[in-house]
């Protein structure tokens, strides 16, 4: 600048924090009006270089916000797929009595809970190939990730959905019960807390704890990336083991809480 020639400063802002980076912006941008009057005064007005702000986005540099919101409605309609509608499976079992002559068959715990599970996981995935289809050529949304890891972290995020689902049929036995503890305990918090609407690095901390452990947090940021970047990375892998080890506990407690006795 001193020679008469242009020069690059760089001022990087976490956009987690949308207040707090729109305030470190704004100072740059005034702090570098001040110093270019302060300069030209001492100069007697005559510019010599140029200094000027060229603002860019990382992520979403056309800043469209359905880039955005999309990928993580998507993680909303899986939910509703693996955990609303698997909370009835077996409670209605319960209600309409057919239970009991489900017990009485030669079936394992394990069939009986794969013969829930599979449906549901199957319609799950088409419901994913769907939303993709529908993001991508009638949104208009880019999908720059792999499809292979798209499909294996959906199958993860059903697996923690199904094991959540499921689990509640079993220990409450009540279709209403069931669907109401499945939109307390699923569809609020992947509306909510899992950054979809609202950013979790913004969020008071102990809210950001109860968030550490919600699988669509995980779901709603593979979804995000694989849209918006072709390399996953370390980043996708630590979401998807994240899920796993919450699908295998979901899974795992719904295997002992179903018992082949009525009581």
């Amino acid at each position: 600048m001193a020679r008469g020639r242009t020069g690059d400063v760089q001022a990087v802002t976490d956009g987690t924090d949308p207040n707090t980076a729109a305030f470190v912006s704004a100072y740059v941008s005034g702090a570098m009006a001040v110093w270019r009057e302060q300069r030209n005064r001492g100069e007697g007005a005559v510019e010599r270089g140029g200094l000027g702000s060229d603002p860019r986005y990382w992520f979403n540099p056309a800043t469209i916000s359905r880039n955005s919101l999309v990928p993580g409605s998507i993680a909303v309609v899986m939910t509703v797929v693996g955990a609303l509608l698997t909370s009835l499976v077996v409670a209605r079992e319960w209600e309409r009595g057919t239970m009991e002559a489900l017990l009485s068959t030669p079936i394992t715990r394990v069939e009986l809970l794969l013969t829930k599970i599979i449906p549901y996981f199957g319609l799950g995935m088409v419901s994913m190939a769907i939303c993709l289809i529908i993001s991508t050529l009638v949104l208009g949304v880019p999908f720059r990730g792999s499809l292979v890891l798209l499909f294996l972290a959906t199958a993860l995020f059903l697996g923690t959905a199904l094991g959540l689902g499921l689990l509640l049929s079993t220990a409450i036995r009540s279709q209403f019960n069931a669907a109401q503890a499945a939109l307390n305990a699923a569809f609020l918090p992947v509306m909510m807390l899992s950054g979809f609407v609202y950013e979790i690095g913004s969020m008071p901390r102990p809210v950001q704890v109860i968030a550490s452990i919600l699988p669509g947090r995980y779901f709603v940021t593979i979804l995000q990336t694989l849209f918006q970047s072709d390399y996953a990375g370390r980043l996708y892998w630590l979401n998807a083991m994240a899920l796993a080890l919450i699908a295998a506990i979901f899974l795992t407690l719904t295997a002992i809480k179903t018992k082949r006795t009525l009581d």
